[in-house]
């Protein structure tokens, strides 16, 4: 039998917690990460990473097979962006095409004069007139290059910026709840660190393709005009080299996804080494060394991969160019058969070599920069196709404009579930509210409180057939945004905005340049953040981040003041307030609640606490209780207190916990 003493450590009258499991001893050491092997194998693939290596994966027909789409998507994104720029690019990346055929021919005929029978001084004079036509197709070319330079640095930008300003306005706009969803954050960040980035890249990697398919045209139309025997030299020829160009491209892809994937190993390190919020931490435990340790361990393997990746790309270079010398020696070989045979003349033979030496530039450069479209054009893909999920989950912008002021908001039956979860958070909510109440949210934490608050401020919306209705109107048949900005919400961890201490007010109702200011003074008074502003240098212009010269950095009671002004502020007819005190001191959390609560009540306002201190809510004009996404209790403080239920479980639960603190002090 128990005498109410301590039993195995649990005092009687505390809830026990699960029992633990049984747990072996430990070992008596343990490496710090993945000691053989690849090193890498031990992280999982970023959400940004999804497409690294994948030119290297790729079969050559599968990117030819890709390009013209990959150009055509390029081109209607730099047709939107500008298109007298578009126009400008294409034809003079043409133009300077045709100039570099037309300065090869003239290059064969200054040698078709130089090489012709006669004194040299003759020879030299006659060949002065092609010189110069080189010159001017060089020059004329190096002026078209310029202007496509020009061209493209007009669109490139242009389409950077429209893409990032849709994308930002798409994404700042979707419904919250599918901003829970894990998957649609991992899109969001992939589609903004990788698609926005290789975007702005792809445009410059499109026209540098185009040259280099141009060049190689130009040089085999320039072969077919001296001798259409040429055309199968030049592909024996230029097909090892690109072969080889090939495979050295795919080894680069690979070589820079797993480099990748080991600085991301070794960045843990230092970013432990580097972050603030572990400074004090790995000081108090001196555990510096262990961790610089771990470092220079990984360091260590790190170069070691990228000394044997070097030599492996410097063996697969000889390699290939070992490969296309032997087809450039065929070529060269049979060029001398048919100058011998008199099938060429000199100069056309060694114009052929010009051509031949062009084509395999141009090939190397064409593989390479295919390569490179090939993958980037991925990440602008998930980029676009990101955009237009997006375009499909915006909140409604049609309907009722939400009133102005609202009198009684009725929830019939609401349910609510969270995506990627079987269990609902809230199953069949029903509640009345009027104006003029302060009405409590109180339970254990996931039992549905914040989501009903969310649905109430219309960042949510009823499933299953439940409605939210505003004096009688289905909030369904109301503007999204319009309802949301009659809601001014105080949540327990608010936005720390980097903007002046009064734009961290005014931000509440849409703007950071225009203020009220006598509303913006007594919210700042009824929060207290009255003395935290008046405090700062520059008060109200204060710049709340350390990020800017001369930056404040608030403590998070003094952030939680701050929010609650900002709350206030909006003058909203719905005010909900999600454990806005729980960074507080107890004097600051009783003043804010007197003065929020119950020093200025609004006959036109709806309030809705929701709190894990039931002492806060002992006042409120009802108490709703949830537990497992239903209402379990309703009621005044005294009523529930009477019913001896959760709540009054609850309350007495945390005032013994007070009245014990004080007896033990006392």
């Amino acid at each position: 039998m128990s005498d109410g003493s301590d039993a195995d450590g649990i005092r009687q009258g505390a809830v026990p917690g699960p029992r633990a499991a049984e747990l072996p001893l430990p070992p008596a050491a343990v490496p710090g990460g993945p000691q053989d092997g690849d090193i890498a194998d031990g992280l999982k693939e970023t959400y940004w990473s999804v497409y690294d290596g994948a030119a290297s994966k790729a079969t050559v027909g599968q990117i030819l097979a890709r390009l013209p789409r990959i150009v055509r998507q390029i081109g209607r994104l730099a047709w939107a962006a500008d298109r007298t720029a578009t126009l400008a690019v294409v034809a003079l990346q043409l133009a300077s095409a045709a100039m570099t055929a037309f300065g090869l021919m003239a290059s064969v005929a200054v040698l078709r004069e130089l090489f012709a029978e006669g004194p040299t001084p003759d020879r030299v004079r006659a060949a002065v007139p092609q010189l110069l036509a080189v010159v001017g197709f060089l020059s004329a070319r190096a002026l078209l290059e310029t202007g496509v330079a020009v061209a493209q640095a007009r669109v490139t930008p242009k389409i950077r910026t429209a893409l990032e300003c849709e994308f930002l306005s798409l994404t700042a706009h979707v419904r919250l709840e599918v901003v829970d969803d894990a998957d649609w954050h991992d899109e969001a960040y992939r589609a903004n660190d990788r698609g926005l980035f290789y975007a702005r890249q792809i445009v410059g990697q499109v026209v540098s393709l185009a040259a280099a398919l141009l060049g190689l045209v130009g040089t085999a139309g320039v072969l077919g005009v001296l001798h259409p025997a040429l055309l199968p030299l030049l592909l024996l020829s230029v097909l090892p080299v690109g072969a080889a160009a090939v495979r050295a491209a795919r080894a680069r892809f690979h070589s820079f996804k797993r480099w990748n994937t080991l600085q991301r190993r070794v960045r843990v390190f230092s970013w432990l080494l580097l972050e603030r919020d572990a400074a004090a931490e790995l000081r108090s435990d001196t555990a510096q060394g262990a961790l610089l340790e771990e470092h220079r361990r990984l360091t260590t393997r790190i170069a070691q991969e990228d000394t044997r990746l070097g030599v492996s790309s410097a063996g697969l270079t000889l390699a290939g160019r070992a490969v296309g010398g032997i087809g450039t020696g065929i070529t060269y070989t049979a060029l001398g058969a048919m100058l011998i045979a008199g099938w060429l003349p000199l100069a056309a033979g060694a114009g052929a070599v010009l051509a031949i030496q062009a084509a395999q530039s141009s090939l190397t450069r064409l593989v390479d920069v295919s390569h490179l479209v090939y993958e980037h054009a991925m990440w602008v893909s998930d980029l676009l196709a990101f955009q237009e999920r997006c375009r499909t989950l915006q909140p409604r912008r049609s309907g009722l404009p939400a009133p102005e002021t609202v009198k009684t908001i009725t929830l019939e039956d609401v349910s609510f579930t969270y995506p990627g979860k079987d269990t609902p958070a809230l199953n069949g909510i029903s509640m009345t509210l009027h104006a003029g109440q302060t009405v409590a949210f109180v339970g254990v934490n996931g039992s549905g409180k914040s989501t009903c608050a969310r649905l109430l401020a219309g960042l949510y919306e009823p499933q299953d057939g439940g409605t939210v209705r505003w004096d009688g109107v289905n909030v369904l048949d109301m503007d999204a945004e319009s309802l949301q900005a009659r809601v001014g919400c105080v949540l327990q961890d608010p936005v720390r905005f980097p903007f002046s201490a009064l734009a961290n007010l005014t931000v509440s109702r849409g703007t950071l340049t225009e203020a009220d200011p006598q509303r913006a003074l007594d919210a700042a008074r009824a929060s207290g953040a009255e003395q935290v502003i008046a405090a700062l240098p520059g008060q109200w212009q204060a710049l709340l981040s350390k990020r800017f010269r001369d930056g404040q950095e608030l403590s998070a009671g003094q952030w939680a003041k701050v929010a609650v002004a900002r709350g206030l502020y909006k003058n909203a007819p719905v005010l909900l307030l999600d454990e806005p005190t729980a960074s507080m001191d107890p004097r600051a959390e009783h003043a804010v609640y007197e003065a929020v609560l119950r020093d200025n009540p609004r006959p036109d306002q709806i309030t809705v606490l929701i709190s894990h201190r039931l002492a806060s809510v002992v006042a409120c004009d009802r108490i709703f209780v949830f537990d497992g996404g239903r209402i379990t209790e309703s009621g005044t403080h005294q009523e529930l207190m009477d019913l001896g239920g959760e709540y009054a479980a609850m309350f007495t639960l945390q005032a013994d916990g007070y009245r014990a603190g004080a007896g033990e002090a006392a």
